[in-house]
């Protein structure tokens, strides 16, 4: 009997041990502690992009400014700091959704699901409530008590880089060219700000639909008018598929870094089959977002699971 029980507590140990040296991320990493978490935050999500369509675009940005910058940490999240970067100061958007469905949480599962995972899962459950496809969601990532504005200005690749310059950028957090150009994809839902395509529009650009354009330049003059928005999609703004690669052929693509994809370059046979194969867009695409959530979480005892998704905890 004794000796049964003391190889069972030496069981029990080296499977902690395990757990807690590979600090892998789970699926199943809330079913006991928190069961309600998933069905919570879905529903949250729903109501967001229900009365907001374009929601669904901002809390998956968050998701990516997020993971970019220190891991997916919920960094992002914290009062100040990394949302006064450039990249992300007067854009970012989605906090009081991830502030709402934290409080729900808080009062079903105390201090158990932390705000990274909030970000990630609502980043699937966002693609998912506008048509786009669905993926299981590793779970476990822990709140950092950091975040680094200046890391967010170094490493966020932005609206005027080159395919090289996006390449370089998603290859320092291990994500390949195909990941790269499946990620721009999400720039099927959302708007961007006149001060994001402006150049593009009024700088002499060969690769942008001329008629495209002309539309643009109602909503966008050469000065001023900095916030005003347009789709990033002009085919189907609030619909998650492929059609931000057909646009892309017929140089419709908003941003210089969305045409830059599809410009007598390496990466135009990727942007090729993603337009004319929906279900391989899919595939990279939920591939890739995996990839992204796995970035640099803390897990096990690293970090903590923040109280409120805005502030580290006193």
């Amino acid at each position: 009997m004794a000796m049964g029980s003391a190889s069972c507590i030496s069981l029990v140990v080296l499977v902690a041990l395990a757990t807690a040296t590979t600090g892998q991320l789970s699926s199943t990493f809330y079913d006991t502690s928190c069961p309600r978490a998933l069905a919570t935050i879905k529903s949250g999500v729903a109501a967001a992009v229900s009365s907001d369509p374009r929601m669904g675009a901002s809390l998956l940005r968050l998701h990516f400014h997020d993971c970019f910058v220190q891991g997916c940490d919920a960094s992002v999240l914290l009062s100040g700091m990394e949302q006064n970067a450039g990249p992300n100061v007067g854009s970012l958007r989605g906090f009081g959704v991830i502030d709402s469905i934290k409080t729900q949480l808080e009062s079903i599962c105390k201090q158990t699901v932390s705000c990274a995972d909030i970000l990630t899962v609502a980043a699937r459950d966002s693609v998912v409530a506008l048509g786009g496809p669905s993926w299981t969601v590793p779970l476990g990532r822990r709140d950092s008590t950091t975040a680094s504005a200046a890391l967010a200005n170094s490493d966020l690749p932005g609206p005027g880089s080159s395919r090289s310059q996006l390449e370089a950028a998603f290859l320092k957090k291990n994500l390949n060219t195909v990941d790269m150009v499946a990620l721009s994809g999400a720039h099927t839902i959302g708007k961007a700000q006149c001060s994001n395509f402006r150049t593009r529009i009024y700088g002499g650009a060969t690769n942008i639909n001329t008629a495209f354009a002309t539309s643009l330049k109602a909503n966008c003059p050469q000065s001023g008018g900095n916030g005003n928005l347009a789709n990033l999609d002009t085919t189907t703004p609030n619909t998650f598929d492929n059609a931000y690669y057909t646009n892309l052929l017929s140089q419709k693509g908003l941003l210089h870094s969305d045409q830059v994809l599809f410009n007598n370059d390496t990466t135009d046979n990727t942007v090729r089959n993603f337009a004319s194969n929906a279900a391989a867009f899919s595939s990279a695409f939920t591939t890739a977002m995996i990839k992204m959530g796995n970035i640099a979480p803390l897990t096990g005892t690293q970090g903590q699971i923040r109280l409120s998704c805005s502030k580290v905890n006193s």
